[in-house]
Order: structure tokens, then sequence, then C-alpha cells
């Protein structure tokens, strides 16, 4: 019995806006050598992220089915796909439910290009999805142009070292396939819109894949000083978003996680739409994480509605303990337990009232959640629905400062902050409390 025969797909999609001008890109890869054996990419006008990205997968598999003989069935062919868009992989791997509307025909599409049980899903770092993601900004180019991609004037494939494709794709089984042949019957197939018969009068294509352009002739000269530094790959950030406010906001109140676990307030609920129709706009985010408490649920939902996201929840995210200063002013607190505020303000190590957590014990806790978030969402746009204290403690952990300075930051309610993590340790503190997106 002939084994099967093997393809990778990689595939990824954008938009410049989210909603904006959006394309795709994907490849089909041979596991065994690493070739390159077809690529589709395609401007497909204004769309989401999401979209462009089930777009990218579905012109993969497409490309998979028209470099297979006619008649193979699922025993005859095995692909996996291997993708940085976190929603799709989850989705097509039935791990997650498809709550938005938009997405469950372009899922049930991708369903249906291939037998289910013949393609896997595997969600990888950015960083390891460059050729896909260079054909979709190909293809977002060439629509800026009012043009469509096309596959002569690709880099894509020249870009992406062959050898470290093959390195990290899984083994092999099976004849390599003939990359010239299976390009040429790839190109055929998606010049056929979907249902459209076989033959050459069928329309003009709306995405075009190639075989990869040779190498280039001449060697590229190394460079050197801060070009020559190794590439640590894109680094995981996390935009940290302070919840919306709550009738305890703006009354300065201590509102921990040791008390009660207030709403959001009217404005509150208007902070958390800005922000979600601001994180829209830039296209950016790719993960929601939030604190448990509910303040923070419904600012990070009212985000993952607008994006067609998941929240996910890391309690060590909270707010800290306040004790029994819970609901109080600082006034109050000074007027009834002034030798611990005293206490308190003095040291990081020293606990509110009642049991309460001190800001050292809070620094603990949010230093392994980040360091779970960044491990987990290595290369990845995250972000991150929490706190005062632990967006303070992560700016200060990433700029090494001393632990007063805790105290030196301001935080206001919907604010946005960001700090990036890379692969050598390093942080990069990118952003403190931005609010242009409440005006």
């Amino acid at each position: 019995m002939e084994r099967p025969r093997r393809f990778v797909v990689e595939a990824d999609g954008g938009s410049r806006g989210n909603p904006g001008p959006a394309g795709y890109g994907a490849v089909v890869i041979d596991p065994e050598t690493g070739e390159t054996l077809a690529e589709a990419a395609e401007y497909i006008g204004v769309a989401t992220n999401n979209v462009a990205e089930y777009k990218g997968l579905v012109a993969g598999l497409r490309a998979v089915k028209a470099l297979l003989p006619d008649g193979t069935g699922e025993a005859g062919v095995r692909v996996h796909v291997r993708m940085d868009s976190k929603l799709v992989v989850e989705q097509m791997s039935g791990r997650w439910k498809i709550k938005h509307p938009g997405m469950k025909p372009l899922a049930a599409e991708a369903a249906s290009v291939l037998p289910g049980a013949s393609v896997t899903y595997e969600w990888i770092p950015r960083a390891q999805n460059k050729h896909a993601d260079r054909l979709a900004n190909e293809a977002m180019d060439a629509g800026g142009r009012g043009a469509q991609w096309e596959p002569s004037a690709s880099t894509a494939a020249l870009d992406t070292p062959r050898s470290s494709v093959a390195a990290a794709l899984p083994p092999a089984e099976g004849p390599p396939g003939d990359a010239a042949a299976g390009a040429a019957r790839a190109r055929a197939a998606l010049n056929r819109t979907p249902g459209a018969p076989h033959g050459p009068s069928a329309p003009a294509p709306t995405a075009a894949v190639s075989a990869p352009a040779p190498p280039p002739s001449d060697p590229v000269t190394p460079q050197v000083g801060w070009g020559s530094a190794p590439d640590l790959g894109a680094p995981a950030t996390l935009v940290l978003l302070r919840h919306g406010e709550t009738a305890l906001t703006p009354q300065k109140r201590f509102s921990g996680s040791g008390g009660t676990d207030p709403e959001l307030s009217a404005a509150g609920r208007e902070q958390a739409d800005r922000a979600a129709a601001a994180f829209a706009a830039r296209g950016t985010v790719q993960e929601i994480v939030s604190s448990p408490l509910r303040r923070c649920r419904e600012t990070a939902g009212a985000v993952a509605e607008r994006l067609g996201l998941e929240v996910r929840i890391e309690d060590g995210l909270r707010e800290t303990d306040f004790g029994v200063w819970e609901g109080l002013t600082f006034a109050e607190v000074r007027e009834r337990y002034g030798a611990d505020l005293d206490a308190w303000l003095a040291s990081p190590d020293a606990a509110p009232t009642g049991g309460g957590e001190s800001f050292e014990e809070v620094a603990r806790r949010v230093a392994v959640a980040r360091d779970r978030l960044v491990t987990r969402y290595a290369g990845r746009t995250v972000l991150v629905v929490t706190h005062v204290t632990p967006i303070k403690t992560l700016v200060r952990l990433a700029l090494g400062a001393p632990r007063e300075a805790l105290f030196r930051m301001e935080l206001s309610a919907a604010s946005v902050s960001a700090v990036a993590y890379y692969a050598d340790g390093n942080a990069s503190v990118r952003l403190l409390n931005d609010t242009s997106h409440l005006r």
C-alpha cells in the first residue's frame, strides 16, 4: 500500500486597520525537503485579520488539493497546517467554539476542501511563519497600488531559508513531489472560482500560485554593527489595559481583590467600548488575557466581542488584597490605621491591615504570571486586562527600577501601557498610561 502524500501548509492573513485593507498568503511545503511547492496570495479588500487568516487557510488547502491526482481520498494525503493565528488553529481543531457568525462560513469552507481526518493543525510563533506573512504583506502592498499580487514579483521565498523551514517541519514519509508540475496544477486550480467547471474557459484568477523563485546569484554581504546582532524573533508583547471605572474609582477608594467585586460603571463601560474601538482600528491584538475580577472581565469582554477573540483568565493578574482597607479612602485609612499605613508606604514588605497582601507578595505572583504569559505567547501581541498594581509591577520589573517606583507612576482608568519581552530575557517598555483613545 502506498504511503499517503504529505504536505505542510503555512498560512497567514493581515488587515491594516482591522477592519481595513486586507490580504492573505499561503505556502505549500514538501516536509521532506523543505521545498516550496506552491504559493498563494490575494488582496481581498476591506476585512478583519481573522477573515484574512481564514481565507489564507482556505487558499493553502486548495493549493494542496490542486497538487493531488484526481480521486485522491483521505487515505492518500496528510496535511499539517501551521499558523500563528491561535483563533483559527483552535477553532479548526475543534477545541474552541466558533461564536462569531462571520467566522462560521469560513471555517465550514476550510473544512470542506479536504477530508477532515487528513488535516492537522499546529500553532506556531509569528517568527516561524515568515513566508506566509511576507506573502500576505505583498498582497496588501499590491492592493494599495490598486493591483493584485503577482508571483513573478514575489520575494517571499527568498526571505525564508529553505533549510530552516525543513528543520521546523514534522518528519516526512514518502517521495517528494514534483515542485514545478505541482505548482502549475495549483495555479490552474486557483484560476477557477469555487464550484466552477474545470477547463480553459474558467474565470481569471483572483489569487496566483507560483513555483519558488531561483536563489540570488550574488552572495549577501554580512552586516556589521547593529545589523549583525542575532535575530531574536518577534517579542511577546503584553499590551496592558487597566480596567474601566467602577463606582469606587472616582472616589479614590481602595478596590482590590479582598473585598467586593464591583462592576463597571456607565463611564467604565463607555471607556471599555472606546478601548475596544481603538484596538480594532490598530489590528495588532492576537490574544486576550484578563484578571479574574469582574471589572477586568467586563472590560476584556468588550474588546473580545469587537475583535472576535476569546478571553483567557489569569489568576496571577488580580489586584492586591487590601485587607480591611477595601472600600475606604486614603484619608479614612489614615484616620483609622495610621501606623499600618505609614509602614505600608515605607516598605513593600508591609501588608495592609487585616491580612492583606504586601507589594512584594504581589510582585512575586505577578512575575510568575508574566513568565507564564511570555512563554505561552512568544512572538504574539497579547492584550492583558488587569489593575493598577500588576501593571505598575510589570513596568517596574521591566525597567529594573527600585520597588519605590510603584509610588511614582500614574495609571488612569482604561489607560494603555505596553512591555515587549524578547527571547534573550530582555524587556522593553514601549508605552505608559496612554489615554488618547478616551478623548
